[in-house]
């Protein structure tokens, strides 16, 4: 009996070896596949800005979503890493265990079919079952063990590229600033009651109007943040940065597209009421255009508000000779786009009123004096009392019909000084173009000597000395000019009195760094 069962045997352990053998490599096949297509599939969400309710929202009220590969990446490979260990023994033990094998220990076929022949249901039920099971159970340690390596070498790319992601926000925010600073950009508010520095600009999304301030590489990403509406926001100039309209974060107020890219010089005219700082405001900004048609220089106005603003400047100079005095407390600067070449200049222009600098506590609320690249004195010397004092009675009804100032620039710069280093804590390393106005009326007084090219010597000689000793002390630097900006404006202007009103603005750009040529040659000498 024993020797008739033997071939039996025999027959039963090589069928059970290769059951094994089969259903481990099979197993193993479709189990690994089977825990590979879990992880791929528990990989998302794919598309950017996506939300996922296992992250919380980082607080700190950005309408925008976390980038991708700030936390994300790993929860999802997390999450990917323990389903798919899991996939492989729930098929063991549903798909190998509890149908292929228990049809085999009933003596059937893996897909229950009944087989006929009693010594083949005898062979599936006592060897190949047994064979089958640990054929799969050793499948699935196989499955486990390659997805393991799998996982393993998958976390280590995830790693290194995390690393390149981390690395390159920095990178970005360190080429942002650089080229800031070489180009010396530092934005500030240019609206009165702010006048703040702006280092990071408030945005609104295009889409939904919500308010981003954080537009920057970062946690929301390096080259573009995805706002809760979906609609995708640029958050470098690499990316586009520079379309979108840029605000103050402290005042919400729109700021000039150039602000982001421009070097910045705030040029604010100081003078008394009545000194004629908007008609020579005006005389500027039309010099500069003149300027422009001769060639070698490129000026726009920074934006629609600043041409409209201008515009209606001059025309009421043209249609009444005179400039209304400056009024509503502080002055909204005056932008222009000034290029030569590949450089360019964002230039702001103050013209406050002539009350601001009449007390010493009113010029420390000035806060745009704190940026002051150089200073415009606007010098009425007609308001002067030593200059009064030396007219015939011809010349100061003259003088009186002029509107002179309500005090003389001696005066204003007195008030001036003081609060000028406080606020800027730079005054020594300032410019100062000092500039003599209404020209036209001191010409025609037979009571003082003609201006000529020293004008800073004629201020000595008219009593002026004082200003012109504390202007060459103070500053780092100090020209003068004598200007009619009544001539440079009015009906049928004088181009020439246009170019002359525009050299002192365009001294003090030279002064930046932007070079204009015979334009600064032209001006007066150094005191």
């Amino acid at each position: 009996m024993t020797a008739d069962l033997a071939p039996l045997l025999v027959l039963g352990c090589w069928t059970a070896l290769v059951a094994v053998g089969v259903c481990a490599g099979r197993a193993g096949w479709e189990l690994t596949g089977a825990g590979l297509g879990t992880v791929w599939r528990r990989l998302g969400p794919w598309r950017a800005g996506d939300g996922d309710g296992r992250l919380a929202p980082p607080g700190d009220g950005e309408p925008a979503h976390l980038a991708y590969y700030w936390r994300q990446m790993w929860v999802d490979a997390a999450t990917a890493a323990a389903r798919g260990p899991r996939t492989v023994w729930r098929d063991l033990a549903d798909r190998w265990l509890r149908r292929t094998a228990r049809h085999l220990f009933t003596g059937r076929r893996p897909d229950g079919r009944r087989v006929d022949i009693p010594v083949n249901r005898f062979l599936l039920a006592v060897f190949v079952a047994p064979g089958t099971a640990a054929g799969a159970a050793l499948g699935a340690v196989l499955a486990c063990a390659a997805l393991t390596a799998v996982l393993t070498v998958f976390a280590l790319l995830l790693g290194l590229v995390w690393l390149g992601w981390a690395a390159a926000v920095p990178a970005l925010r360190a080429l942002e600033r650089g080229r800031r600073l070489l180009r010396g950009v530092r934005v500030k508010c240019p609206h009165p009651g702010c006048y703040r520095p702006v280092p990071l600009a408030l945005h609104h999304c295009p889409n939904c109007r919500a308010e981003h301030r954080a537009l920057r590489p970062g946690r929301y990403g390096a080259l573009w943040h995805v706002c809760g509406c979906g609609h995708r926001l640029p958050a470098t100039r690499l990316a586009g940065g520079g379309a979108l309209t840029a605000h103050c974060p402290y005042c919400e107020r729109w700021l000039p597209a150039a602000a982001g890219t421009t070097r910045v010089v705030h040029a604010p005219l100081i003078g008394g009421t009545s000194s004629g700082k908007t008609m020579l405001m005006t005389a500027m900004t039309e010099g500069l255009q003149a300027w422009a048609r001769q060639g070698g220089l490129s000026v726009e106005y920074a934006s629609d508000d600043d041409r409209r603003a201008a515009g209606d400047l001059a025309q009421e100079v043209r249609r009444t000779g005179w400039a209304h005095a400056t009024t509503g407390g502080q002055p909204r600067a005056l932008m222009l786009l000034v290029r030569r070449g590949r450089r360019r200049r964002l230039l702001y222009l103050y013209d406050p009123m002539g009350e601001s600098v009449s007390e010493a506590e009113r010029v420390r609320g000035e806060g745009y004096l704190a940026h002051a690249d150089g200073v415009v004195l606007v010098a009425d010397v007609l308001a002067a009392p030593e200059v009064r004092r030396r007219l015939s009675p011809e010349d100061a009804r003259r003088v009186t019909d002029a509107r002179p100032a309500a005090q003389g620039p001696w005066e204003t710069y007195q008030r001036l000084t003081g609060e000028l280093a406080a606020l800027t804590g730079r005054r020594a390393r300032l410019p100062v173009a000092a500039v003599v106005t209404k020209r036209d009326v001191v010409e025609r007084l037979g009571s003082l000597p003609v201006p000529g090219a020293r004008i800073d010597d004629w201020l000595t000689e008219i009593g002026l000395g004082a200003l012109v000793r504390a202007l060459g002390h103070d500053f780092r630097s100090a020209r003068y000019w004598t200007v009619s900006a009544h001539a440079a404006t009015c009906a049928g202007p004088l181009e020439s009195e246009q170019l002359r009103a525009a050299e002192p603005v365009l001294w003090l750009l030279a002064a930046s760094g932007l070079r204009t040529g015979a334009a600064v040659r032209r001006t007066g000498p150094k005191a």
